[in-house]
């Protein structure tokens, strides 16, 4: 509700409102209490370009995946509700797919994390490593950036075989942001040869209470292991 109350979803529409091409934002509501979705409900009512889902509380992956398979568009970006990267960050991006050089372009973070507590880069770069050496992805520096965009065949082909991997999503307790998705998706996307490109973006942190770096890094090695236990057990091997 925090980064509703600071304009994002007018400053994300001022923006798009100044572009040629033809867009939709579709904003997820993972089984908010707080207000936030009359707040959204409110002002997709004055802005037909906006589209509220809301659903019970599955976490990020869910949310995630939901959008993505919801959205029409030919390129189709996920980002944060905090806008750490700009919504403008994606003219970076997009010449990557429109030339059909690429399927996929992600932000990346990796050389300047803007206003990121000493604790939070050493947290992050650990985080790097460890995921190197546990399940490889090693020509990607930074898989974590909430600032991913797809061609619409690699969005619709990825977001149903996360969703069919785990049979839907299943309600959870509590904050549920770990590194796994993120990771297990660009996994699998490489395994379907879609090409990938990795581009600079500016990114400035954002204070979040849902952030535990101790905790949140345990979940996240957890995760890796998970993931490297079904690329052993062949999991990934018929998607």
């Amino acid at each position: 509700m925090a980064n509703l109350r600071k304009g994002v979803l007018n400053k994300i529409d001022q923006y798009l409102s100044t572009q040629k091409y033809q867009w939709e934002v579709i904003v997820v509501d993972d089984g908010s209490n707080d207000g936030s979705t009359e707040f959204v409900e409110k002002f997709a009512s004055s802005n037909k370009e906006f589209k509220l889902i809301t659903s019970n509380h599955c976490g990020k992956a869910a949310a995630i995946t939901t959008g993505m398979l919801s959205a029409k568009g030919q390129f189709r970006l996920f980002t944060d509700m905090d806008q750490a990267t700009p919504i403008e960050e994606i003219e970076k991006l997009l010449p990557f797919l429109l030339n059909n050089q690429y399927d996929i372009a992600i932000g990346s973070r990796d050389k300047i994390r803007k206003g990121a507590p000493a604790i939070r880069l050493f947290v992050s770069r650990s985080n790097i490593i460890v995921r190197k050496i546990i399940i490889g992805l090693k020509k990607i520096s930074d898989t974590q950036c909430g600032f991913k965009l797809f061609s619409a065949e690699a969005a619709e082909k990825l977001f149903t075989i996360y969703k069919n991997l785990y049979h839907g999503f299943k309600v959870v307790n509590g904050p549920s942001v770990t590194s796994g998705f993120d990771v297990e998706l660009l996994y699998l996307a490489l395994k379907k040869n879609y090409k990938i490109k990795e581009v600079p973006v500016e990114w400035l942190y954002v204070e979040s209470r849902r952030v535990s770096p101790l905790t949140d890094s345990i979940k996240g090695v957890l995760d890796l292991l998970r993931i490297r236990n079904n690329i052993i057990r062949g999991t990934y091997k018929n998607v």
